[in-house]
């Protein structure tokens, strides 16, 4: 396989995103300009412009004609793919961390940091088909976690949201209801902040990885704790292989 160098970027990257696809890559960085590149041949399509802070993470919808980026200039935003046109913005009153698109597109999960005095929280938002008919309300707001929340997802069918941060906890929440369903265990939890989290395609499994130089695998309607990879470094992120029995861990040099 000839690898592939992407250069665009002038600043530190902090994630990156594959379409449903696989022929799009999403890459979000410090330089305040997500971009989107052909997969195969590695050539840059686009970039979208509009944030005045690092971008954290970002998402595509299934269908790959809306994309949403979470910055810490404290708001996320909706993009037209295709033309990188802006359709709205979430502002928030603290940085906007982590994002992910619902099954059905019809909701986005969008976490804040702590920030001024403010609490981490979980914010759901409804997301209209017709962007003129975009509102910024909550359908939900959760909080409770203690330190920054680093990543929630959706779990199966929509009726969950798992979330793992700066507290080392996983927890499960009722979608609808902001109820806390479920926390992982000290004992087979892990011992120093999760720095990343990923879901399988089906949304039946998932995947922690963190500062304790361990990787996790996790049961999404359970919690139950399937196994645990153990690294000579601390875990920065995490991936699930869509197609393979395969998972991968990116780990600290020094």
């Amino acid at each position: 396989m000839r690898p592939i160098l992407m250069k665009g970027h002038e600043r530190p990257l902090t994630f990156l995103k594959y379409n449903r696809e696989g022929d799009l890559l999403f890459s979000c960085a410090k330089d305040h300009t997500p971009t989107v590149w052909f997969a195969d041949n590695g050539e840059r399509l686009g970039t979208y412009r509009g944030h005045n802070g690092a971008v954290w993470s970002c998402d595509a919808s299934r269908d790959s004609t809306r994309l949403i980026t979470g910055s810490a200039d404290q708001t996320a935003k909706l993009w037209d793919v295709q033309t990188g046109t802006q359709l709205y913005t979430f502002n928030f009153d603290s940085p906007a961390r982590s994002v992910d698109f619902a099954v059905g597109d019809k909701l986005a999960v969008i976490t804040t940091d702590p920030f001024m005095g403010l609490t981490s929280a979980i914010h759901i938002k409804r997301i209209a088909r017709d962007h003129s008919d975009q509102t910024s309300e909550s359908v939900v707001i959760l909080k409770g976690p203690q330190g920054r929340i680093n990543r929630a997802v959706w779990g199966p069918l929509n009726k969950t949201i798992i979330s793992a941060g700066e507290d080392a906890i996983v927890r499960i929440w009722d979608s609808e209801t902001g109820k806390l369903l479920k926390e992982s265990d000290k004992e087979d939890g892990h011992k120093k902040p999760i720095t990343s989290l990923s879901k399988s395609n089906d949304c039946s499994h998932f995947l922690t990885g963190s500062l304790d130089k361990s990787a996790k695998l996790w049961d999404s309607r359970t919690l139950t704790l399937i196994k645990t990879y153990v690294t000579e470094r601390p875990v920065n992120a995490v991936a699930m292989s869509p197609l393979l029995d395969h998972v991968c861990a990116d780990r600290e040099l020094n």
